[in-house]
């Protein structure tokens, strides 16, 4: 059957007649899960399963952000408290084995805990770059502060979640690090000359380019687009994401409801696929702003449904995995890695 290009929120533990009514009618291609739609494991089970019969599409992707540390959809008591990135790249220091071994091990167990639910991708890894002075948006999320470790945090989360049959999802490209606001709330342009930009931000996602799916920032960066964010610049998306970073994926947009985009929600959904943007990605759950996106949505075809199909067939199955086992050794080296900075 085919999808719109659009992935949806919903608004809360259940779906009510008008969220069936309006999946039946409307095809996204994906659902995205937050704090608002999570009871019991035994009820988030029943809302994934929910979505994808209403939707008849058995496959449908269903994602969720679980980063660990501040971003964590799931969480106690049901669900195991995960570190935030910080103290991979804390223990990474130290040893940089060992700080990847962490990595992986965090993203598996977490892996573990979304295949139980039938939830299939997680909007992780970050390859953001922070720097001095930037907005906490980022923050301890991120991997550290030099590209190259960055990457290869990255890639060994990947690797974890991949291990347990779970999709990546790379954000936020090029890069939120430098931004000075939280763009839930306004839009921050990042001055920087593009040179440094290539040799900092945009070289952390290099070599994350093969990944599956990527998630754009709402972030202007003046020196190749001083008009846009990345999200609605088709100069940002042409030369630099799918230019110089080189990423080849599925490109969704970040929340299409965020207060750093301009204009009604129609607006900004036009916005991101004149841009060059293969999917939106809508959060909040709110029906009447769920419709504008789907009235400015095509139907997923040509490059982006091609990306998107590659992306789903990159599913693994989970490998053997002794859940236990895992947990004491990420909370030996979480332990170790908190007597490293104290």
């Amino acid at each position: 059957m085919s999808t719109r290009a659009f992935i949806t929120g919903v608004s809360g533990t259940e779906l009510t007649a008008a969220e069936r009514e309006f999946i039946r009618a409307e095809r996204p291609w994906g659902f995205i899960l937050f704090k608002r739609n999570i009871a019991t494991p035994a009820q988030v089970a029943a809302l994934v399963a929910e979505l994808r019969a209403v939707a008849n599409a058995p496959d449908a992707p269903v994602l969720i952000d679980q980063e660990g540390g501040r971003v964590q959809r799931l969480g106690p008591p049901h669900w195991p408290v995960y570190p935030p990135g910080a103290v991979f790249a804390n223990l990474y220091d130290s040893d940089s084995a060992l700080g990847l071994t962490a990595a992986r091990l965090s993203a598996r167990l977490i892996a573990a805990d979304l295949a139980d639910l039938g939830i299939t991708v997680d909007c992780l890894p970050l390859a953001d770059v922070p720097v001095q002075g930037a907005d906490a948006v980022i923050g301890n999320r991120a991997y550290g502060t030099e590209p190259g470790k960055v990457a290869a945090i990255a890639r060994a989360v990947t690797e974890g979640l991949e291990q347990g049959g779970v999709l990546p999802v790379l954000k936020h490209i090029p890069g939120h690090g430098r931004a000075t606001a939280d763009t839930h709330f306004q839009l921050p342009t990042v001055d920087t000359p593009r040179d440094e930009l290539e040799r900092t931000d945009f070289a952390a996602f290099k070599p994350l380019a093969d990944l599956p799916m990527a998630m754009t920032a709402h972030v202007v960066f003046s020196a190749v687009d001083p008009a846009h964010p990345a999200t609605t610049s088709a100069t940002m998306i042409a030369q630099v994401i799918r230019g110089a970073i080189g990423f080849q994926g599925l490109l969704m947009s970040d929340d299409v409801s965020m207060n750093a985009l301009a204009g009604s929600i129609a607006d900004r959904t036009r916005a991101i696929f004149a841009a060059g943007c293969d999917m939106a990605l809508h959060c909040n759950g709110n029906i009447e702003e769920m419709r504008e996106v789907a009235g400015q949505t095509p139907e997923l075809s040509g490059k982006a449904l091609e990306r998107a199909t590659a992306a789903l067939a990159a599913r693994k199955a989970p490998q053997p995995f002794d859940r236990a086992a895992a947990r004491a050794e990420l909370d030996a080296l979480i332990a170790r890695a908190n007597t490293a900075s104290a």
